[in-house]
C-alpha cells in the first residue's frame, strides 16, 4: 500500500529550498519589502537568513505563507504542471 498524500502544501519542502525559491523569484530587495526583517534589508544571504528564520517563528511564518501562495499561483500559471521546487 501506498502512503497517503499529504494536503499540507509545505510537505517535503525544506526552508532553504523555500528561502532559495523565494529569493530566485522575488529578489532579495523585494523580500525585505514584503517582510521587513534585517537579514533581508542589510547584507542579505541565505546562510543569515536561514539562521534568522530559524529562531524567528513569526518571520518564519510569514515566509511560509508567502512561499505557498507563491506556489499556488505558479501552479495555477503552470496549468497544473509541476516546474518548481519540488518538482
Amino acid at each position: 500500500m501506498t502512503a497517503p498524500k499529504s494536503n499540507d502544501p509545505l510537505h517535503g519542502v525544506t526552508l532553504e529550498r523555500l528561502l532559495t525559491a523565494l529569493v530566485g523569484h522575488y529578489g532579495w530587495a523585494e523580500l525585505g519589502r514584503r517582510v521587513p526583517v534585517r537579514c533581508f534589508l542589510f547584507d542579505p544571504s541565505i546562510k543569515s537568513s536561514l539562521t534568522f528564520l530559524r529562531k524567528t517563528p513569526w518571520a518564519r511564518a510569514k515566509i511560509e505563507e508567502l512561499y505557498v501562495q507563491w506556489a499556488r499561483r505558479q501552479k495555477t500559471e503552470d496549468g497544473g504542471r509541476r516546474t518548481g521546487p519540488g518538482s
